[in-house]
């Protein structure tokens, strides 16, 4: 009978059993692995020296040693580092047998553990919704009645509601009367004499680079617009209250916002269709927003009754909306081909003109910061600067492919930044009529808004992600990819102390120190 060690897998010399796990070994490698673990090797109980039951064989017949003596030595060195491979490869395939168990247990409780925070997350989500629609909202403006129903009485965010009685607007053009004219060149004549009285000197609080590469995440707010038609695609912030945040959703509503309160302070519907673009006065609390509906509508925040006034210039989307720093008129664009001017006290449509050529739709429309001319995108790449008191076109950019997505002129008035579907921004010199920077973005990068700052030394971009520029060396500052889905709008806060962004996952985001 042919006995083995069940270490070595060889014939042993002189076999022991042990009674603990009912295995053979040879003495010598069951005896070295004893006095190092002090356990059976086959099953780990414990085993001693003094428990094995030797077992009595017919002697092994060896071949004799060869003569010689340094042989037996080199024998003897070989035989132990035999045994010494054999028990090491055997705890070897011990511990790989152990590591393969535990990795086993920890891959299944890895994946239980994933699908736990996926539902957690889920409920966390709505939760969030829950509280930012059913939270007191405290200081908003309450009718009379509301506010003498006693101190039980929790004020809600006001709604605003077009009422059914509102008549149509009418879309005769009343024409830029020459006193209009004339307060459009006296406030053009103050803010020139204003800013070189400002000179190149900036806001001593203004946010430098170094502290801006420092900005992070401070606060997520996804429960401004109805999760059931999810987007955020519009932005603007209160030029004087920093604290009130404008959003234009997919759910066809405005809703305005106060960061600091973290409250809703009013939800604005009436459009029939999503809200694109949106502007919060800078000295009123008045609220103007544009939709694919074909209206430009104009609330007031703190009323009763909100809506002020309804303007029916297009026959179109309303795809751009600007307002005059007169802050009394309004310039709108629309897939119609025309621009339009209104006076957004009474609603009345001032002029109207065409685009002047076929199939070219506008997509964007900002005012200059003097007022006396305007920038519009069009669909087929151009960027045309146009004369407000002559109606007409005084130059056009052409240099992108595909239709213009955004337009942005810095604060002095110099410089025009401009961004279609072709993964770029274009930088333009508005004294020499020229291209003379291209901030040229990654292959599929996409760029829905673009935002100066209020003194001129940052640009802001979102797209596909949130970057910040430092201008005249145009070098990018910071990255922010916290959103999950395309970006759609950037502003910054008074002395760029804040950044905050929208995007389509239907969260606003504030960034700051």
């Amino acid at each position: 009978m042919a006995l083995v060690c069940a270490i070595s897998n060889e014939v042993p010399e002189h076999p022991v059993v042990s009674p603990v796990s009912g295995s053979i070994f040879e003495r010598r490698l069951i005896e070295k692995y004893i006095k190092e673990n002090n356990t059976d090797p086959i099953n780990g109980e414990e085993l001693a020296l003094e428990q094995l039951v030797d077992i009595k064989t017919p002697s092994i017949v060896k071949p004799k040693p060869v003569t010689g003596t340094s042989i037996p030595a080199i024998l003897k060195m070989l035989q132990d580092e035999w045994d010494a491979v054999m028990l090491h490869a055997f705890t070897q395939r011990q511990q790989l047998q152990t590591a393969r168990q535990e990795l086993s247990h920890a891959l299944y409780q890895h994946d239980a553990a994933c699908r736990v925070i996926g539902r957690l997350t889920k409920e966390v989500t709505a939760a969030r919704e829950a509280l930012a629609t059913l939270k007191p909202q405290a200081g908003i403006s309450v009718n009379d009645s509301s506010a003498n129903a006693g101190p039980t009485t929790i004020p809600q965010p006001a709604i605003a509601m077009e009422a059914a009685g509102v008549p149509n607007q009418p879309t005769e053009e009343a024409g830029i009367t020459d006193e209009i004219i004339k307060k459009l060149q006296e406030k053009a004549t103050v803010l020139t004499q204003e800013r070189k009285k400002r000179g190149r000197t900036v806001p001593e609080d203004l946010i430098d680079q170094e502290s801006l590469k420092g900005f992070k995440t401070l606060a997520s707010h996804p429960g401004l617009h109805s999760a059931s038609v999810p987007g955020i695609l519009s932005l603007d912030i209160h030029s004087e209250d920093t604290s009130k945040i404008l959003t234009g959703g997919n759910d066809k509503n405005a809703t305005v916002f106060n960061k600091d309160t973290e409250q809703i302070i009013a939800v604005l519907k009436g459009h029939t269709k999503k809200v694109t673009r949106v502007i919060y006065h800078p000295n009123e609390d008045v609220v103007i927003t544009g939709s694919p509906d074909t209206t430009i509508r104009v609330w007031n925040v703190g009323a009763s009754n909100p809506l002020s006034q309804i303007i029916r210039a297009h026959e179109g989307s309303v795809t751009g909306v600007s307002l005059h720093p007169t802050g009394d008129y309004v310039l709108s664009t629309s897939v119609d081909q025309n621009w339009a001017f209104s006076d957004i006290r009474t609603g009345k449509l001032l002029t109207k003109v065409s685009s002047q050529t076929s199939n070219n739709t506008l997509t964007t429309g900002q005012f200059h910061p003097d007022g006396l001319i305007f920038g519009t995108g069009t669909s087929d790449s151009n960027v045309v600067i146009w004369d407000l008191k002559e109606q007409s076109n005084v130059a056009t950019f052409s240099g992108h492919s595909g239709p213009i997505t955004a337009i942005s002129f810095s604060e002095n008035g110099y410089y025009l930044a401009t961004s279609a579907d072709d993964c770029c921004v274009k930088l333009w010199d508005l004294r020499k009529l020229k291209n003379f920077k291209t901030l040229v973005m990654d292959d599929g990068y996409e760029i829905k808004d673009l935002c100066f700052d209020q003194s001129g030394t940052y640009l802001g971009v979102a797209g596909t992600d949130v970057r910040v520029y430092m201008c005249k060396q145009w070098q990018e500052l910071k990255v922010f990819n916290d959103h999950t889905a395309l970006a759609t709008g950037i502003r910054f806060g008074k002395h760029s102390q804040f950044i905050a962004s929208t995007s389509m996952d239907r969260t606003l985001k504030l960034y700051g120190l």
